[in-house]
């Protein structure tokens, strides 16, 4: 790639489709609403990191985990990585104790709803990130709870992330693909319209996508498209949903333990890779 004269909104926008391509959960309706360029406003956000950086996943399905979150919040832990930030997951148990021998991980206590704020405040100001980012983490709803895609109510399952979201002083990112993940706030009268109980939780920049997973490809192949270098060479989604449906994790739509992202086999997302190197390739 040679960035002599790359449009970057371009190829941020052509990301922003590849995302919601698909449109499984209505992402592609929400999409039109934000603001052209998002993909490349936060890869600038990442790109420019070198401090630590929390990556906050882990939806609960069940008594264990969904695949969707803890892959991308992996690949986006990796990337940070390369980029010589300082990843730490932010996450409760189960998924907590699945990764802490393999990943920085910083533990969030599960139905812990008293003094949150403080919590939040005194995490932050342990941590002191210089970017806060939410993968298909559960959102407050209007209520302060969090629910389901099915709508039923997980809040006893849940560790709370909205605080470290909102009383965060450094950017933050939000990714989603239903809207009751945090960030999806941001279009809290669109999601509305859509068959999911909404989050009311904002950020500063929200990704939609098709699989929430997927948007850390997304991510970094626009920060490759950036650096002049190829940061998807060796992504590897399989491997990630492996490492993670040996310690227990389940598709959060069939809610089984398979090598799948919300009922889409492993090589959707390979796919979705595939088509990124391709962008990556016409911007040179």
């Amino acid at each position: 790639m040679s960035n002599t004269a790359v449009d970057y909104l371009a190829i941020s926008q052509q990301i922003e489709q590849l995302l919601v391509r698909q449109n499984l959960r209505g992402m592609a309706t929400l999409q039109p609403h934000l603001r052209p360029g998002y993909i490349l406003r936060a890869a600038k956000l990442i790109n420019q990191c070198h401090g630590t950086v929390l990556i906050g996943t882990g939806f609960p399905v069940l008594d264990t985990f969904e695949t969707d979150g803890p892959v991308g919040a992996i690949g986006l832990y990796q990337l940070l990585q390369k980029l010589g930030a300082k990843p730490v997951i932010v996450c409760g148990d189960p998924l907590y104790s699945a990764l802490k021998a393999d990943y920085q991980c910083y533990q969030i206590t599960v139905n812990q709803y008293n003094a949150l704020p403080a919590i939040a405040e005194a995490a932050l100001a342990e941590l002191n990130p210089q970017l806060v980012i939410s993968i298909e983490r559960p959102g407050f709803n209007t209520n302060k709870r969090y629910a389901n895609m099915r709508g039923e109510d997980i809040s006893a399952r849940c560790a709370s992330f909205d605080y470290f979201v909102t009383q965060a002083s450094c950017p933050t990112i939000g990714i989603g693909d239903g809207g009751n993940e945090i960030g999806m706030g941001n279009l809290y009268q669109q999601v509305s319209a859509l068959n999911i109980t909404p989050c009311v939780t904002q950020c500063d920049e929200l990704i939609v996508a098709d699989v929430s997973n997927w948007a850390a490809w997304a991510l970094a192949a626009m920060v490759s498209v950036l650096r002049d270098e190829n940061l998807l060479s060796d992504a590897n989604p399989l491997a990630i949903l492996q490492y993670l449906s040996a310690k227990g994790s389940v598709d959060g739509v069939t809610r089984l333990n398979t090598l799948t992202e919300d009922g889409l086999a492993h090589t959707e997302g390979e796919q979705l890779i595939k088509d990124l190197c391709t962008v990556l390739q016409g911007a040179d």
